[in-house]
């Protein structure tokens, strides 16, 4: 009995160990922008929460090390044409955003 709550105890604290929390900055404007961020975020692998809030365009996420990273996550989010953490989305993504969706960027997008 001991040695199976040992060992219960081992997975629960590795798992825990694994997990991380991050703020990452992610440009949007709407609700639409919120469900496409944080629906991008949730299908990276690894990913178990995320929320973005539009006044501060941060993007909180709980992922497992081991498995993504906050790089990992920025890139899934670019990809569907948001930038994330300085990465910046394709010409393409960007322009496939609805128009309530765009954001003016300088560097991206010559707004």
């Amino acid at each position: 009995m001991k040695i199976k709550l040992l060992i219960m105890l081992f997975f629960a604290t590795a798992a825990v160990a694994q997990t991380q929390k991050e703020n990452i900055e992610v440009r949007g404007n709407c609700d639409l922008c919120k469900k496409r961020i944080e629906k991008a975020a949730l299908n990276t692998k690894g990913v178990k929460y995320a929320s973005w809030t539009a006044e501060t365009q941060q993007l909180t996420l709980i992922y497992n090390a081991k498995k993504t990273s906050a790089k990992s996550v920025a890139k899934n989010i670019a990809a569907v044409g948001h930038e994330a953490d300085s990465i910046v989305a394709t010409e393409e993504a960007y322009n496939a955003l609805p128009a309530c969706c765009m954001y003016k960027s300088v560097s991206a997008h010559g707004g």
